[in-house]
C-alpha cells in the first residue's frame, strides 16, 4: 500500500484541516505533559496536600463557571475566531513558561500555580468556544465523524506520548522544568492556524437576550440538554477522581512518577483504539447509542483504582486497565456527541451554544475538584474515589428518555 493510501483522504484533500489537526496533535501532546507535570510539581516541590490538590484543579476550571457565557456571546458578536485562538495559544505559552522561570530562580509557589492555571484556564475558554465554529468551517457536513475521530485520535495518541513523555521529563529533569514542552507546543498550535484562513459564519447583532441565546436554545432541544446532564455528572465525579488520582496514586500506592507516566500512557492506547472503532461503532449500532454506551465505558473504570493493591505488579496491572478502558470510553463518548453538535447546533449560534454547554460541562469541575479535596481531607482519599467512582457511573441515566438511544444517524440541523 503506498503511504498516501495510508493516509485519511480528509486529511490529504483538505489542507486547512490538515494544518489544524498536525497544530493540535503538537499542542495535545504538550497539555498532556502538563497533566501529569503540574500535579506533580506541586505535590513533589511544593509538598501539596489533598485540599490543596483540589484548589489547583479547581483554579484551572473556575474559568469555565466565569467567562464561558460571555465568551460565546462575545466571539458571535465579534467573529475572527481563529485570530482569538491564536491569541489564546500565545497568552498560554508565556503563562506556562513562567513556572520553570521562577523555579530556577527558588521563586515557585502554590499561589503562583493557582494564578498560572486561572489564566490558562481562562484562554482555554475563549479558545474552546470558539473551537466548534471553526471546525464546521474546515469540514463538510458528511465528514464530521471523521474528522472527529481524526481529532480524538490526536488526543488518544497524546494520552500514549503525554504522560509517558511527561513523567520520564519529571524524573530526569524534575517537574517543573518538563514545562518547557508544553509551552512549545502552544506556539506551534498558533503557528499552524496562522497558516489558514477559513470563512466562518456572519457575526450577530448584539440585541436583547444575545448573552443568554445559547442557554435558551440548549433548555429546548431535549437532545442537547439531556447530553448536557450527562456529560456533566460524569465530569463533576471525573474530577472528583481526578483532583487525588496523582496523590493517591503516588502517596498510598507509592507508585513512581516516572513509572506511572509509563503505566498511564501505555494504557491510554484504549484510547487509541477507541477513536478507531468509533466511526464504525456508530454505523453499527447508531450514533446515539453509541454516546450512551460512551457514558457508561467512561466512569465504569474509575472502579479498579481504589480496587488496586497488594504486589506491585497487581496495582500497576488494575491501573492500566483502568486507563485503558477509560480512554477507550472517553473517545466514544466525545466523538459520537461532539459529531451530533456539529450537525444539530446552528452556526449563528454555535459560539453561544457552546459557551452555555461548556459553563455547566466544564463549571462543574472545579466543583468536583473542590469536593474531592474537602472529601479527600475529611474521609481519606480510597473512600473519596469509590464515590466518585459510582457516582460517574450514574451520568447515562439521564440519556435514557431523551432521543438519543433511538439516533441512529447524525440529525438535521435545527431551527
Amino acid at each position: 500500500m503506498r503511504p498516501s493510501r495510508a493516509v485519511s483522504p480528509l486529511l490529504r484533500e483538505n489542507r486547512d484541516f490538515r494544518m489544524v489537526w498536525i497544530g493540535q496533535t503538537v499542542s495535545l501532546v504538550g497539555d498532556q505533559v502538563s497533566l501529569i507535570a503540574i500535579p506533580l510539581t506541586a505535590v513533589l516541590v511544593l509538598d501539596a496536600g489533598p485540599a490543596q490538590m483540589g484548589f489547583l484543579t479547581a483554579a484551572g476550571y473556575l474559568p469555565n463557571l466565569i467567562f464561558s457565557l460571555h465568551a460565546g456571546a462575545w466571539l458571535d458578536r465579534r467573529g475572527r475566531r481563529r485570530q482569538t485562538m491564536i491569541a489564546a495559544d500565545v497568552g498560554r505559552a508565556l503563562l506556562v513558561a513562567t513556572i520553570p522561570l521562577t523555579a530556577a530562580f527558588g521563586g515557585l509557589t502554590l499561589a503562583q500555580l493557582y494564578v498560572v492555571a486561572f489564566l490558562v484556564g481562562t484562554l482555554s475558554v475563549l479558545f474552546f468556544v470558539a473551537y466548534g465554529t471553526l471546525f464546521v468551517a474546515l469540514v463538510p457536513r458528511d465528514d464530521y465523524i471523521s474528522a472527529s475521530s481524526l481529532m480524538q485520535g490526536s488526543r488518544a495518541l497524546s494520552y500514549v506520548a503525554g504522560p509517558s513523555l511527561g513523567g520520564l521529563l519529571v524524573q530526569v529533569l524534575t517537574a517543573p522544568y518538563a514545562l518547557v514542552v508544553d509551552a512549545v507546543s502552544f506556539l506551534g498550535s498558533a503557528v499552524a492556524l496562522a497558516r489558514v484562513a477559513p470563512e466562518e459564519p456572519p457575526t450577530e447583532k448584539a440585541e436583547r437576550g444575545h448573552v443568554s441565546a445559547g442557554a435558551r436554545w440548549i433548555l429546548a432541544s431535549p437532545t442537547v440538554r439531556s447530553a448536557l446532564a450527562a456529560t456533566a455528572t460524569i465530569n463533576f465525579f471525573n474530577f472528583v477522581f481526578f483532583s487525588l488520582f496523582i496523590l493517591y496514586a503516588t502517596t498510598e500506592l507509592h507508585v513512581t512518577p516516572g513509572l506511572l507516566g509509563l503505566v498511564l500512557g501505555a494504557a491510554s492506547i484504549g484510547g487509541v483504539i477507541g477513536s478507531i472503532v468509533s466511526g464504525r461503532l456508530s454505523r453499527r449500532i447508531g450514533v446515539g447509542p453509541a454516546f450512551v454506551l460512551g457514558c457508561i465505558l467512561f466512569p465504569a473504570p474509575f472502579l479498579l483504582v481504589p480496587l488496586a493493591g497488594g504486589p506491585r505488579p497487581v496495582v500497576l496491572g488494575l491501573l492500566f486497565l483502568s486507563e485503558f478502558g477509560t480512554g477507550l470510553g472517553v473517545m466514544i463518548l466525545d466523538i459520537a456527541v461532539g459529531s451530533i453538535f456539529a450537525a444539530l447546533i446552528p452556526d449563528r449560534l454555535r459560539s453561544r451554544v457552546s459557551g452555555a454547554y461548556m459553563l455547566v460541562n466544564y463549571g462543574v469541575r472545579p466543583i468536583g475538584s473542590l469536593a474531592g479535596g474537602f472529601l479527600g481531607t475529611a474521609i481519606g482519599l480510597r473512600p473519596t474515589l469509590w464515590i466518585a467512582a459510582i457516582g460517574g457511573l450514574t451520568g447515562f441515566l439521564w440519556l435514557l428518555p431523551s432521543p438519543i438511544p433511538r439516533m441512529r444517524v447524525l440529525p438535521e440541523p435545527a431551527d
